[in-house]
């Protein structure tokens, strides 16, 4: 028996757990270490897919299944499972070439099954390619296979806002469209949310909500944050995560799960 029996910790993987320079701190491994020994479960919300993130599952030890595709998946990477999965709506490729031809500057990744299609890729698209460590295939939308567990639209930020706004204007109960950085725009089926998969995953373990703590830096993890007994969030964070008002602690490059383990351990005596 440990003083954390029973806690679930969900952090968000890129710009939390993962810092600037592409590592996870020592002091996160360090304090994980510490959190598992005393009964404490572990495990990650992201927004890379399963292709993206299976490369660094590795990289820390996890206990339980994770949240992939910005909440269009829950992949159990022990018993190499998916046990969720949702998917973008039979009309999006439709909807998505409006958008396209609205906003013709927009770069545009599609996810099928392992693979990514691309389409007007910028800069924005080359920089998150080097970022995950993966290449796309670069194809019109009309021959990109489907079904999508997600899209991402690339372009400046407030272009971004213009088209979040149509998204969620036209097409309010068929999509979610979130920001995971200033130049991602993740577009998901309706209610595939970090937080609503974390929902799955507490059921899935038989969790107890109660004992429920995240952490994670943008937009995008707000959703999971709502469900968090203390939402807590890197110094780094976006300003929506700041002004939503989770409880802001150290830069990620700083070791972020350090500063909540300290205050678990304050907390469960």
């Amino acid at each position: 028996m440990g003083k954390f029996d029973g806690l679930l910790l969900v952090s968000d993987f890129d710009d939390t757990l993962y810092d600037d320079y592409h590592r996870v701190p020592e002091r996160n491994l360090r304090a994980l270490d510490y959190f598992r020994s005393q009964g404490g479960r572990f495990t990650i919300a992201t927004g890379r897919a399963h292709r993206t993130f299976a490369p660094h599952v590795h990289l820390v030890p996890i206990d339980a299944p994770v949240v992939l595709s910005n909440g269009s998946a829950l992949y159990d990477f022990q018993g190499d499972t998916m046990l969720v999965q949702t998917f973008l709506p039979p009309e999006a490729p439709a909807h998505f070439a409006a958008l396209l031809a609205e906003f013709p500057s927009l770069a545009m990744e599609a996810y099928h099954g392992e693979d990514i299609y691309v389409w007007n890729p910028n800069a924005v698209t080359d920089g998150h390619m080097a970022k995950v460590g993966t290449g796309y295939t670069l194809c019109p939308l009309g021959e990109m296979p489907t079904p999508w567990t997600k899209a991402i639209f690339q372009q400046q930020h407030d272009v971004l806002l213009r088209v979040q706004r149509r998204i969620l204007d036209s097409w309010p109960e068929e999509y979610e469209a979130i920001f995971s950085n200033a130049y991602y725009l993740e577009i998901t089926r309706k209610g595939s949310t970090k937080g609503g998969m974390v929902d799955k995953l507490v059921d899935y373990l038989g969790a107890d909500p109660g004992k429920l703590y995240c952490v994670g830096d943008n937009q995008n993890d707000i959703p999971m944050l709502e469900r968090s007994v203390i939402p807590f969030a890197p110094a780094n964070c976006a300003q929506e995560v700041k002004d939503w008002g989770a409880r802001v602690l150290c830069h990620c490059n700083d070791g972020v799960i350090g500063d909540i383990v300290e205050i678990l351990d304050r907390a469960y005596q």
